[in-house]
């Protein structure tokens, strides 16, 4: 990347941080999991609420470092509207971005982009794939009926 794209990334960033999106509470949540990230000591809430098939609302209650809060952020506007499976292709998509698999997002993925420059620091990755993780988790119980049974992820894992 160039030096002028760097800057627009990290302007990026910090503006999710500055003003992460998703911390409205929402009414009812149909999916909802805590993450953790011991290495770095982040901390995350992912709520979703649905509406026929398609996620209506989102929450996210993340305590960390700008990257995991920015990502956190990114989250809530990369998933309202979608479908659970729209949702799982896009965080497989995030996963595989910042994990050096694939060097393109699709362009409607909106800010998520900013996040390709993580990967050049190993150690941030787990923090930009915390919210990611923790949704995933708590889409398969959602999935499997056992509702908004909280879900506990740890990067520790990964």
């Amino acid at each position: 990347m160039n030096d002028e794209l760097d800057d627009m990334y990290r302007d990026i960033i910090l503006d999710h941080f500055r003003s992460p999106r998703g911390k409205k509470p929402i009414g009812k949540a149909d999916i909802a999991s805590d993450g953790h990230n011991p290495s770095c000591g982040d901390d995350v809430t992912v709520e979703v609420e649905m509406a026929d098939g398609n996620v209506k609302d989102v929450h996210v209650d993340c305590h960390g470092c700008a990257i995991s809060v920015a990502s956190a952020s990114m989250l809530a506007e990369a998933i309202k509207g979608k479908s659970i499976d729209e949702v799982k292709k896009i965080a497989e998509i995030v996963k595989k971005m910042l994990t050096g698999e694939i060097d393109a997002i699709p362009e409607d993925a909106g800010d998520l982009d900013s996040l390709k420059g993580v990967r050049k620091f190993p150690v941030r990755i787990k923090c930009a794939l915390l919210a990611w993780t923790t949704l995933v988790e708590g889409l398969k119980n959602y999935e499997s009926g056992l509702g908004t049974k909280t879900t506990t992820t740890t990067t520790e894992e990964q």
